[in-house]
């Protein structure tokens, strides 16, 4: 099979797409859990679609195309600003991805609709998993089709199915788990689904990711990955299933009595009112087999500095920040478990990027994604704990945490990461790399993405001005600023350049969806709700990571720099640390959404107002005075989107996310 299945690179083979040569008839039209069993004209059969190999082929490379395209576009990704972790400005609010966070979101036109074909543009989850019912019914009539390639497709295509179902439940929660689907003439009356438990939905999910890990069939590994790279191997597999656990077990679905009227046609309880301890248990071992499959011959692993082979020289820190930058955008790296194949389009980019010098012909790049205070102060000091519980910061002469906001003029120590004899916030000195890997800021060294951008010293490389009047401030359009002043710099591509002032140029990349660094997080969090405390085994993979980022052990960092050395010894102490190990290594990766959710600190963390710097001021002074920039709100609703309207009246059988 061809890696332009996976990848969509070949327009040729793209015409699946376009002219729907994958839908079973009625696909286009479907509406979930109110499927309209309607044939169009002119719609190729479900013979055609499995007359021999190639037609499997295409019939499973539609399966993979029925993933939701979150990942390349924020007003199809609720998880990009629905949080947000970051923003756009003020003028660009009415986009999708900015209503849907500030509260804009309703059942008659949802923002954001996975759940059917209408409203927004974007495509029913329910369509893709009908595509994956239809290849599982059809897929054994393929006579020419060796056995061993059949039986990996359909593990693949129990995968899709299962991570349809998962993302539906992340949506919205209870779903309506579309085990088969109805025949093509059957009655809409007899469809009538409903939504069922959580717990059901979650082994559901859990069941057709063990059939497909049992049956042996993926392979271990992408032998090719210019032939069939974003195919399931067995690790993936394995991964999403941890993912799942940990998801199930989480307290916004386990014994979450906060929905303790949301009840069920029957009268029942969807979610469960009791929380169960060994939920943790089972997603701990999940996780310790994922990441164990994952390391097995070298699989899966961090991406590291030998990884990354710079043209000039760099320094040990920089060599560093470069590395921590690759391990999400660089292509094919070993720490990539599982991604949906969908590339980060040229837009991603260039909004994420700053202008470095003036231009002629129009600004080639607005940069209007915004990282906002509030994500900015969760990267930790240089010693690797939170600047609010950092001695150096806390009790210093210089009171470095009260002063954060001050103008602070930067010297030969720290030239790498503020240009020398330039003014920053103080907040952006004495940081992790991780702070310096992901995020550009007004003065702030960004090695690279330039022309004229690798000196052989990297302290010399060029920085953004971003005061008001300079080349990274305002432009003449009305939205073409950044709102916050800072840059989400982990998600520009290091090979991605300016070609010239006026035009730039993006090498894509595949942004992950299950990195290994996020699976060995999962193992911390999980063993950690699984103990009575925690113990050298939850440590063991968190320090992993923060040893890639150039830090001590938590033990270690938070005996040594903070007042509460006991933190990382206790249970609720651990969970706080691992929670945030997560916002920092994971930021602006579309993961914090959901995490926050699961956990369920969204109420506490999700109110709040929005802030970055002035940026309308040019003086340095007047410009580093936190400006708020929205005020954000979050309440029970907000955990789940709201069914369409239109579902919930034409099908009486299905209820209501509360709060809609």
């Amino acid at each position: 099979m061809n890696y332009e299945f996976f990848q969509f690179k070949n327009m040729k083979r793209i015409n699946i797409k376009l002219n729907r040569l994958f839908i079973l008839g009625i696909a286009v039209l479907l509406t979930s859990c109110d499927y309209l069993d309607i044939v169009p004209e002119n719609v190729r059969t479900v013979d055609d679609m499995f007359v021999d190999r190639y037609a499997a082929e295409q019939s499973l490379a539609s399966c993979y195309w029925a993933l939701p395209r979150t990942n390349n576009n924020w007003n199809r990704n609720p998880a990009i600003f629905g949080s947000m972790e970051a923003i756009i400005n003020r003028e660009r609010r009415t986009d999708a991805g900015m209503r849907l966070a500030l509260g804009d979101n309703n059942a008659t036109s949802p923002v954001m609709n996975y759940w059917n074909d209408k409203g927004d543009g974007t495509r029913s989850v329910y369509a893709g998993i009908r595509e994956c019912n239809t290849f599982l019914d059809n897929i054994e009539g393929v006579k020419d089709l060796p056995r061993l390639e059949k039986d990996r497709m359909i593990a693949e295509a129990k995968m899709l199915k299962a991570l349809m179902h998962f993302q539906l439940i992340c949506f919205y929660g209870p779903v309506c788990p579309m085990r088969t689907s109805p025949p093509v003439d059957e009655s809409t009356v007899g469809v009538k689904v409903y939504r069922e438990k959580i717990d059901d939905c979650f082994q559901y999910v859990l069941d057709l990711i063990d059939e497909a890990i049992e049956s042996n069939a993926l392979p271990s590994v992408i032998a090719n990955t210019a032939s069939e790279l974003g195919r399931f191997t067995q690790a993936a597999a394995y991964a999403v299933k941890a993912k799942a656990l940990v998801y199930r077990a989480s307290p916004l679905f386990n014994g979450n009595t906060d929905y303790n009227d949301f009840l069920d046609h029957n009268g029942e309880h969807f979610f469960n009112q009791t929380y169960n301890p060994d939920l943790w248990t089972q997603a701990a071992e999940a996780c310790k087999q994922a990441v164990a499959h994952c390391e097995e011959n070298g699989r899966h692993r961090l991406y590291e500095d030998a990884d990354f082979v710079p043209s000039n020289p760099l320094s040990p820190e920089y060599h560093r920040i470069l590395t921590l930058r690759n391990s999400v955008s660089d292509l094919y790296t070993k720490e990539t478990v599982w991604a949906t194949g969908r590339l980060s389009e040229k837009g991603y980019q260039t909004e994420c990027i700053p202008r470095f010098e003036g231009y002629t012909t129009g600004p080639p790049t607005p940069g209007r994604w915004s990282v906002p205070l509030q994500t900015v102060e969760l990267f930790y000091s240089s010693n690797g704990v939170p600047i609010e519980e950092d001695k150096d910061w806390l009790n210093g002469e210089d009171k470095k945490y009260d002063n954060r906001f001050n103008p602070r003029m930067s010297d030969e120590a720290h030239k790498q990461y503020v240009q020398l004899g330039e003014q920053s916030a103080s907040m952006n000195f004495d940081r992790e790399l991780r702070f310096y890997s992901s995020l550009g800021f007004d003065r702030g060294k960004w090695y690279g993405n330039h022309y004229n951008n690798t000196p052989d010293d990297d302290s010399e490389c060029l920085f953004p001005r971003a005061r008001a009047g300079e080349t990274a401030s305002f432009t003449n359009s009305t939205d073409g600023y950044n709102a916050t002043g800072y840059w989400p710099k982990k998600l520009v591509r290091f090979g991605s350049n300016y070609i010239d002032q006026n035009s730039f140029f993006s090498i894509q990349f595949i942004l992950p969806d299950i990195r290994y660094a996020d699976l060995l997080l999962l193992t911390a969090e999980a063993l950690n709700e699984s103990k009575t405390q925690p113990d050298i085994e939850v440590y063991q993979y968190i320090d992993r990571v923060r040893e890639r980022a150039g830090l001590e052990g938590v033990v270690e960092s938070w005996s040594k720099y903070t007042e509460n050395a006991s933190k990382p010894t206790t249970k609720d102490g651990m969970r706080s640390i691992i929670q945030r190990e997560r916002k920092i290594e994971l930021a602006l990766e579309g993961q914090y959404h959901w995490d926050c959710r699961r956990w369920k600190t969204a109420p506490a963390e999700l109110n709040r107002l929005i802030q970055g710097w002035t940026v309308t001021e040019s003086d340095v002074a007047a410009y580093y005075q936190p400006f708020t920039v929205y005020t954000q709100k979050f309440s029970l609703r907000d955990y789940f989107m709201p069914i369409p309207e239109s579902d919930i009246i034409n099908n009486p059988q299905l209820i209501q996310n509360p709060g809609w």
